[in-house]
């Protein structure tokens, strides 16, 4: 597939597509949960990537019988924010930043699509980076999260480009449902799991780095 007859924007997922940032994900949320009772799977965290929190957290809650209210969801949230914090180290995957300046270099529009909130986008990405993006979608700016259409179909609206001429990189299966859902392709990469959980993708690569050398041949 050549990017550059097929699409004017691309539209990345941010957690396990830029930043290896999933374990440190998985790690709040079990710490977070733990004192409930609830044990956390990183199956658990890696499947339901990009899922709004507090359907992750209603779900989880659900599972074991357990009662949830507002008070409970906001301590939930304030404890997975502050172990993140604690254990977060930033490591980029390799050719990312190369990549995406490289597309904006070449003219594409660049949009953003996570689950995480705007406060916690900021600590993972420097500024500098953040800024490249010419739309960036987090899970408050929508009503519906991944696997609704709502977020991408969002970022193509900001970025004024029609959902078909939108590329999107992905590595978790709700992004590729939510992308599907919104007309667009996407190119999926096994940065957090198998290629069996990520079939509705256009295309499976190992990694960023392929997306650059298998599947656009403008930025190499």
């Amino acid at each position: 597939m050549n990017l550059k007859k097929s699409s004017k924007a691309v539209i990345f997922d941010m957690d396990g597509v830029i930043v290896d940032s999933m374990p440190y994900h998985y790690i709040a949320w079990y710490e977070a949960l733990r004192p409930y009772g609830i044990r956390v799977t990183a199956y658990d965290a890696y499947t339901r990537e990009g899922e709004m929190w507090q359907k992750t957290l209603a779900d989880l809650f659900g599972r074991e019988g357990l009662r949830l209210d507002k008070n409970i969801m906001k301590d939930i949230f304030d404890s997975r924010q502050k172990v993140f914090k604690k254990y977060f180290k930033r490591h980029i995957f390799k050719g990312a930043f190369e990549f995406i300046s490289c597309l904006k270099g070449k003219g594409y529009a660049l949009g953003l699509v996570t689950g995480t909130p705007l406060s916690e986008v900021k600590k993972i990405l420097p500024k500098k980076e953040l800024s490249t993006f010419g739309a960036a979608v987090t899970g408050a700016m929508v009503k519906k999260g991944k696997t609704h259409p709502e977020p991408y179909l969002t970022a193509a609206k900001l970025l004024k480009v029609r959902a078909k001429d939108c590329a999107v990189i992905e590595n978790a299966p709700l992004g590729i449902r939510a992308a599907k859902a919104a007309g667009m392709k996407c190119f999926a990469v096994t940065t957090s799991l198998p290629g069996q959980y990520l079939k509705g993708a256009d295309i499976i690569v190992d990694k960023l780095e392929d997306v650059m050398t298998k599947i656009s041949p403008v930025c190499k």
